[in-house]
């Protein structure tokens, strides 16, 4: 077994979006970070797409937002519209242009902002990266964490200060923890089609984030640079294999907008929504963040961000506690601060806009959109739905909480 037992670091389990950002930003505080991931590099999956302008402000000091900007599609206006009538609520992000640099949801793939992280701290002396290195266990004391990990095929431990846990909706941080991942999954399968077919030119009016209701259901459409991101909503009987049946997917985009070719998929997936959330996040010198932590709906983007929040959060908390004398009571904070928010404003919230969007009935349907123009026909009232749906909100509650 390779053992090291340098404890003057911080061991941050998983090499998401999370992970990453705890990295770069515990590392922009002068702080030592050991990051293990599971899989042997930072992966290529798109995943989230939907970047929140709070979420590019705190990314910006780390040039991450730039980079992520100059190559994502910015979306200013998004709207949720009657895909057989065209009628439709344009929410405008001009409207936050005064507490934001970001008026607009950024639409730019996960797998490329971890690409643009991963490079930033694959260069810092500060940071170990460890791919292909699976946690098997740890262990803590009053002082330190100590992992046991498989680095491929090789049994090594380390030992840090304390372990983030931000390794997804599957944590093993988690698991060993032994808490409860209370909550629900829904009913429906969701599928997530990506194609090249220029949605834009076909469909008037269309934003580059819209949420339709059609005849049948409702589906999303999320653009990206080069190609769009079409989120379909399946009956709950339906079998993985037949959600994504060719011919059944290529009828279903048909009938979104007919095309005298087949669509071009490049990239297809199946899978269960879940809310779901642990009591606490903080546990001794152990402390979940991200999907670890909580996951949600993804219905108006708030997951990947609201674990970026999370990061955020936490790191502040950490410099806290290694430079500025702090106890771990500030962890103890952080949950206190971030838990309510995930409950309240990100799994409540996603809940709320995911069965607005999966209601069936015609005239919930239009009391629906008539009531989210009245919203956007007031001015006052336009700037609140956006301060809360873009996420600031929350993150004031959160600040507030002691």
């Amino acid at each position: 077994m390779v053992i090291d037992k340098n404890s003057e670091r911080v061991i941050i389990a998983g090499g998401g979006p999370v992970g990453l950002f705890a990295a770069v930003r515990l590392s922009r505080f002068g702080i030592p970070v050991a990051l293990i991931e599971a899989a042997e590099m930072v992966n290529t999956d798109i995943r989230a797409s939907t970047i929140h302008p709070p979420t590019l402000d705190m990314m910006e000091p780390y040039g991450i937002s730039a980079r992520a900007v100059d190559g994502g599609m910015p979306a200013r206006q998004w709207q949720i519209r009657m895909h057989t009538t065209g009628e439709k609520a344009v929410f405008d992000m001009g409207c936050i242009a005064d507490v934001t640099d970001y008026p607009f949801r950024l639409q730019f793939e996960q797998s490329k902002l971890c690409a643009i992280m991963g490079e930033m701290l694959a260069a810092d002396p500060l940071v170990q990266m460890y791919y292909g290195t699976k946690i098997e266990a740890f262990e803590q004391d009053d002082e330190s964490v100590t992992i046991f990990a498989d680095q491929n095929g090789e049994r090594v431990a380390l030992t840090g200060r304390f372990l983030i846990g931000a390794d997804g909706a599957t944590s093993s941080v988690r698991e060993h923890l032994d808490l409860s991942f209370e909550g629900s999954m829904y009913p429906e399968r969701t599928v997530l089609v990506t194609t090249t077919f220029p949605f834009h030119e076909h469909l008037d009016d269309i934003s580059n984030v819209s949420y339709c209701w059609d005849t049948d259901g409702n589906f999303s459409l999320l653009r990206l640079p080069d190609r769009w991101r079409v989120s379909l909503y399946f009956p709950e009987g339906l079998s993985p294999e037949e959600a994504l049946d060719d011919k059944h997917l290529e009828a279903r985009l048909q009938s979104i907008c007919a095309s005298s070719q087949a669509f071009n998929i490049t990239d297809k997936r199946v899978y269960r929504v879940h809310q779901r959330i642990v009591e606490r996040y903080d546990h001794g010198r152990v402390v979940l963040a991200g999907d670890a932590a909580h996951i949600n709906s993804p219905t108006g983007g708030m997951g990947m961000n609201g674990g970026l929040h999370d990061a955020h959060n936490l790191t502040e908390k950490i410099d806290k506690i290694w430079h500025e004398g702090g106890d771990l009571s500030l962890l103890a904070l952080y949950s206190r601060q971030r838990k309510p928010i995930a409950e309240r404003e990100i799994m409540l919230q996603a809940d709320r806009n995911r069965k607005r969007m999966t209601e069936k009935d015609p005239e919930k349907r239009r009391a629906s959109l008539l009531q989210l123009q009245k919203t956007t026909s007031d001015a006052e009232k336009h700037r609140a739905y956006l301060m809360k749906s873009s996420m600031y909100d929350g993150l004031a509650a959160a600040t507030a909480i002691t």
